[in-house]
C-alpha cells in the first residue's frame, strides 16, 4: 500500500493540525450538557452588531452569484478609514489567510523565518509547511525579545513574525522599542506585524503599525475583523503593506477568497465604531473583574492587552481544564505554546465571567 505521508513534502510531514478551541456542540455531544459557556477562542461576546446583520440580509437574494473578487467596496472603506491607498491593501479569509500568503511568496527551503517562543502557532506552521528554516527565540517575561531577535538575523533570514499584542500571552511592545527594532532590521528582511488585537489596546505608548509603513517598506501589518468587530464566523482579515508586496499577495490569493456575506459584513462593521467602543469597554470591565478574581484566589497571570487573560496555576493545568469542561465551561489549554501550567480565558459577558470564576473556585476547592 502506498504511504501517502511519505509522499508529502518534508515540511508538511512534520506538522500537526491546528487545534481550535473546543466547540460548544462537541462538548454537548460528549457530556450531554446544555448550559455551556465558551471562553476559549477570543471571540467577541457581544455577538454581531445590528448593522452587520442587516448588511448580511441584504445580500442573501444574491447567493447564487460569485462575490466581488477584488473586494472593491471593502478596500475603499478600509482606505478611507485607515488613510492608506487601496493598492496597499490585501483582503484575506481571516488574517491567517494573508499571513500564509506572505509566507508562500517569500519563504522557501533555502531561507528562514524567526518567531518568538509563546507566539501564535500559525507562524511556525506557515514556515514549516513550505520547508523553510525556523528560528524560535526564547521569550523574555512572556514577551518577544527583540534584542535576541536582532541577534538571530542571518543571511538566510527572510521574515520575522511579531504579534502585538501577542496571543496567547497578551503581552505587547511599545512604540519606542518597536521603532528601535525596525531601524536595525535589514531592508531585505520582512517584518510581519500581527495586530489582531489592535482595537483593545488603549495605552498611549502602543504603536499603530500602519502609521509606520511609510518609513519601513519591509513592514507588513495584518489585522482582523474576528475580534473587536465580532465577525469570527465570517473570516475576514487584511494586510496593509508596500504596494509591490500587496501586488504579489494578490497574484497568489485564491479567487473569491472572501464570500459576499463576509465582505458586506466587514464593511458594515467598519462603519459601526460605536459597537467597537462598546466591545472594548466590556472587555476592559471584564479584564478588571478577572484579574481581581485571580488576585483573590492567589493565582498568577500574565498582564494582557488583548481580550483574554492567561492564568498561571503553578502546576499542570490540564486537570483543571478538564474539570471546568465537566461543568460546562470551555477555556483554552496552551501546553502547545510551552505553557502547560497556564490556561487562557477569553473575556466574556459579565455573567459569563462570573460563572467562570465561581466554577473555577469549585474546581480548585
Amino acid at each position: 500500500m502506498v504511504n501517502f505521508i511519505e509522499l508529502a513534502s518534508k515540511g508538511v510531514q512534520q506538522l500537526q493540525p491546528y487545534q481550535p478551541g473546543k466547540p460548544v456542540d462537541e462538548l454537548q455531544r460528549e457530556l450531554g450538557l446544555d448550559d455551556i459557556i465558551k471562553l476559549a477562542s477570543n471571540e467577541n461576546p457581544l455577538g454581531p452588531s445590528k448593522q452587520v446583520l442587516a448588511a448580511i440580509s441584504s445580500v442573501l437574494p444574491e447567493l447564487a452569484r460569485y462575490p466581488d473578487g477584488s473586494a472593491y467596496k471593502l478596500k475603499q472603506a478600509l482606505s478611507d478609514f485607515l488613510g492608506v491607498r487601496t493598492d496597499t491593501i490585501t483582503i484575506g479569509n481571516g488574517s491567517n489567510d494573508v499571513l500564509e500568503l506572505v509566507a508562500r511568496i517569500f519563504l522557501n527551503p533555502s531561507n528562514e523565518a524567526i518567531v518568538s517562543q509563546h507566539s501564535f502557532v500559525v507562524y511556525p506552521l506557515a514556515a514549516k509547511s513550505i520547508g523553510a528554516g525556523l528560528k524560535v527565540i526564547p521569550a523574555r517575561n512572556f514577551n518577544q525579545d527583540l534584542d535576541a531577535t536582532l541577534a538571530a538575523i542571518s543571511d538566510k533570514t527572510r521574515m520575522i513574525f511579531i504579534a502585538n499584542p501577542n496571543n496567547p500571552t497578551g503581552t505587547w511592545i511599545d512604540k519606542t522599542t518597536l521603532v528601535d527594532f525596525l531601524n536595525q532590521v535589514p531592508d531585505n528582511v520582512l517584518v510581519i506585524l500581527d495586530e489582531a488585537y489592535f482595537e483593545y489596546v488603549e495605552d498611549v505608548s502602543y504603536p499603530d503599525g500602519i502609521s509606520l509603513l511609510a518609513s519601513y517598506p519591509n513592514l507588513i501589518v495584518t489585522r482582523t475583523f474576528s475580534k473587536a468587530y465580532g465577525l469570527a464566523a465570517l473570516r475576514v482579515g487584511y494586510a496593509v503593506s508596500h504596494p509591490d508586496i500587496a501586488d504579489l499577495m494578490n497574484r497568489i490569493r485564491q479567487p473569491f477568497n472572501v464570500n459576499a456575506m463576509s465582505l458586506v459584513a466587514a464593511e458594515a462593521a467598519l462603519q459601526d465604531q460605536a459597537y467597537v467602543t462598546q466591545a472594548v469597554q466590556l472587555n476592559k470591565l471584564g479584564m478588571s473583574f478577572l484579574t481581581s478574581a485571580c488576585e483573590d484566589l492567589g493565582l498568577g497571570f500574565v498582564p494582557s492587552a488583548g481580550n483574554f487573560l492567561t492564568i498561571d496555576f503553578g502546576r499542570d493545568a490540564m486537570p483543571i481544564y478538564e474539570d471546568l469542561l465537566a461543568k460546562g465551561v470551555i477555556v483554552r489549554p496552551i501546553g502547545v505554546y510551552e505553557m502547560p501550567n497556564h490556561l487562557r480565558v477569553t473575556i466574556g459577558t459579565a455573567s459569563e465571567n462570573e460563572r467562570f470564576v465561581e466554577t473555577l473556585k469549585q474546581v480548585l476547592n
